[in-house]
């Protein structure tokens, strides 16, 4: 059977234009439309947004799972930091679930949906695993970390084979992703990142004006991210001290918002560094794109949090690479799919700040390093990781998945 329509569901998901929300999913699934395949996309409703829109080439449909002005499980970071800001968000976690249910089940019927693309084991794959046992329906599952590192008790394990077990295909963002995939179920798994757009980021969109609006005279440092624990921003402010020994003109801009920035700006505070690291708040997918060409390094220091919480791949070093600018990241999760130590980057140990800010000081200081890390950094991702190859390989499975697959028991 050919898959023409496709369902797409997911809980990060851009609520309006311009929106600060990660934007990956929807630029996948915005490329599988350009691929001949008709694509609704089932997303979780939030204040604000529109229940029903089409946003580019992709039909857009955003279920109530609650009353509007309390729809705080997802976006804004995400389920687990939101389900730890408000207490009462774990309640809403199985109104969401059972709302995701009957929207989709509702859309796959009267849309005639051929395969869904369930980003996200729990709980899209286990609502789409629930609703091929009753249409027939297969699905592609999607693991991007945050979904499948924190499944460590039996009870959600339990869900999560459910989900995995009964795909057409699993797909994982990264080497790390996979085997925290295969720990809950050993399954055949397609490691398949995240894109990147290489129209989009580009070395040539520096912006000058953006020195100057933060007083950046002399070299940038720059990350983006949500604020939340996982990312380890504290140990890149804990490595100022000792990177301004050596670079005291050096500024440390950061991006984002989150329950940390409240603990970051008083760490700021604490070492005095407030004229050398600077809080900008949260700016648009579209604003990044002048932001990491105009930095001479990018960093992210993300750890491994005690939940077993990490980073899954890291697609903002694909966009700074894409940039043509440097970049550090820890050596955790699937961040070595992408930097490859001394090649493509420069690789440091969680929570480190001393071999943090030595790396940092060694890009910024060697023209010879800075030039190498960049040219190979760039070849690396374009052979691999341009949306266009992405999405040509999610279009090659949807095309051999199809209702003549077998079913498996729960």
């Amino acid at each position: 059977m050919t898959v023409k329509n496709i369902l797409v569901t997911g809980t990060t998901f851009p609520r309006w234009e311009g929106d600060t929300e990660p934007s990956f999913v929807y630029e996948l699934s915005g490329l599988l439309a350009k691929r001949g395949f008709d694509v609704i996309a089932l997303t979780p409703h939030h204040k604000g947004a529109a229940s029903r829109e089409i946003m580019g080439s992709v039909k857009i449909r955003r279920f109530p799972y609650f009353f509007a002005k309390y729809e705080k499980l997802c976006y804004d970071g995400g389920m687990l930091p939101n389900m730890k800001k408000y207490w009462y968000a774990k309640f809403l976690m199985p109104l969401l679930i059972i709302s995701e249910f009957f929207y989709a089940l509702r859309i796959v019927r009267k849309a005639k949906i051929d395969a869904m693309h369930a980003h996200w084991i729990v709980p899209q794959g286990f609502v789409a695993a629930i609703i091929k046992k009753l249409t027939g329906t297969p699905y592609i599952v999607t693991a991007h970390a945050g979904d499948v590192f924190p499944l460590k008790n039996k009870f959600l394990k339990w869900f999560g084979k459910i989900a995995l077990k009964n795909a057409a295909y699993t797909t994982v963002n990264s080497n790390a992703t996979k085997q925290a995939v295969l720990e809950v179920a050993k399954v055949p798994v397609e490691i398949i990142p995240m894109g990147v757009d290489l129209a989009a980021f580009s070395p040539d969109k520096r912006k000058k004006g953006i020195r100057e609006k933060y007083g950046v005279s002399g070299e940038f440092i720059f990350t983006v991210g949500r604020m939340a624990e996982k990312k380890g921003f504290k140990y890149l402010i804990a490595a100022m001290p000792k990177i301004l020994k050596k670079l005291p003109k050096a500024k440390l801009v950061l991006i984002g918002d989150g329950p940390e920035r409240p603990g970051l700006e008083q760490l700021t505070k604490e070492l005095k560094l407030e004229n050398n690291v600077l809080f900008a708040g949260k700016v648009t997918h579209k604003e990044l794109e002048n932001w990491y060409p105009t930095a001479d390094v990018f960093v992210l220091p993300s750890i491994v949090t005690k939940e077993g919480d990490t980073e899954g791949l890291g697609v903002v070093f694909l966009e700074a690479i894409a940039s043509g600018t440097p970049v550090i990241g820890s050596n955790v999760g699937g961040i070595p799919d992408i930097i490859m130590h001394e090649k493509t980057g420069l690789l440091v140990p969680e929570k480190a700040p001393d071999e943090l800010a030595d790396a940092i000081v060694r890009v910024l200081s060697d023209k010879k390093l800075n030039k190498k890390l960049t040219e190979n950094a760039f070849a690396f991702v374009k052979e691999r990781f341009t949306w266009n190859l992405v999405a040509d390989r999610f279009a090659g499975l949807f095309r051999k998945t199809g209702r003549e697959q077998g079913q498996q028991s729960f």
